[in-house]
């Protein structure tokens, strides 16, 4: 009974390994998840260590970094703000799964008016550009870390909705779900036993997708005052302080602005792995390769 499942682990996970790509992706989340718990921790300075004396000073064994216009070590804020993007990033991203799915199982497997009705409401929140809703949102919640995550989530819903609707629609129409339904099986437990499992590989791949783009839209906000509020590091807030510095301390917006692409990339290449392992044709090929030997 467990064999199938596990065979089936195992050639995601042989997929997702085999590519170097994915691979690295992996291993720099993992650091910045390491560094997002324990960063405070292991920084050299206090997060708001001012010291005027050596202000907007450059990298050096000291301050790795640079400091910052009140003398603050840039390294340290560095550290600490991968926290607090890590953690708008997963809540956000959470809250939107956690509306988006149930909507698109919903609307897919009930269809007609609740269908409509449900993605209509969808469609009018995707039809806004997404920093444009998130600023909309937190013009009416106010600025704050909390606002901003929930700003986020509800700009990411709409997507899961719609990418859960479609696989369910797909899959509703399989030969298992009539007959579980002639069997007199109850909606619910046709949902979460049956559909449910078959659409996950899409939401999964989107979720990593959302992940990098939460990221980014955590720091547009900040970086506009709309998010992390000061004297609190985010990386979007210290790309807008150095923005002022920048030909006198480019350090400031450089090294911020570097973590926000190497976090971004590193999703995306997660991303584009997980396709690539939950893809059917992929998994064909294995079992292909493993026929022939």
């Amino acid at each position: 009974m467990n064999e199938k499942p596990t065979s089936r682990t195992r050639e995601t996970l042989q997929i997702l390994l085999a590519n170097r790509l994915a691979v690295v992706g992996l291993c720099v989340l993992a650091l910045l998840v390491v560094v997002g718990v324990i960063g405070e921790a292991v920084a050299p300075y206090g997060i708001n260590d001012i010291d005027i004396a050596n202000r907007l000073t450059g990298p050096s064994g000291a301050h790795w970094f640079g400091t910052d216009e009140l003398g603050r070590d840039v390294f340290t804020r560095v550290l600490v703000a991968a926290r607090v993007s890590l953690q708008v990033g997963f809540i956000a991203v959470g809250f939107a799964l956690a509306v988006g799915v149930p909507v698109g199982l919903v609307a897919g497997y009930y269809r007609g008016t609740i269908d409509a009705v449900l993605m209509r409401i969808m469609d009018v929140l995707f039809s806004f550009p997404a920093i444009l809703l998130a600023i909309a949102i937190l013009a009416v919640l106010g600025p704050g870390i909390g606002n901003a995550m929930i700003a986020i989530g509800l700009v990411y819903t709409p997507i899961f909705a719609r990418i859960t609707r479609g696989s369910v629609l797909v899959v509703s129409e399989e030969v298992y779900i009539r007959a579980a339904r002639s069997l007199g099986a109850r909606d619910g437990r046709i949902i979460l036993r049956h559909i449910l499992p078959n659409v996950l590989a899409p939401i999964i791949v989107q979720t990593t997708l959302s992940l990098a783009f939460a990221i980014l839209s955590e720091a547009a906000l900040s970086f506009l005052g709309l998010g992390v509020q000061p004297p609190n590091p985010a990386w979007g807030r210290m790309l807008a302080e150095g923005r002022n510095f920048f030909q006198q301390a480019p350090w400031m917006g450089i090294f911020p602005g570097v973590a926000i692409l190497v976090t971004v990339v590193a999703f995306n290449f997660v991303g584009d792995g997980l396709r690539d392992a939950l893809d059917p044709k992929q998994k064909s090929v294995i079992e292909s390769r493993g026929q022939s030997v």
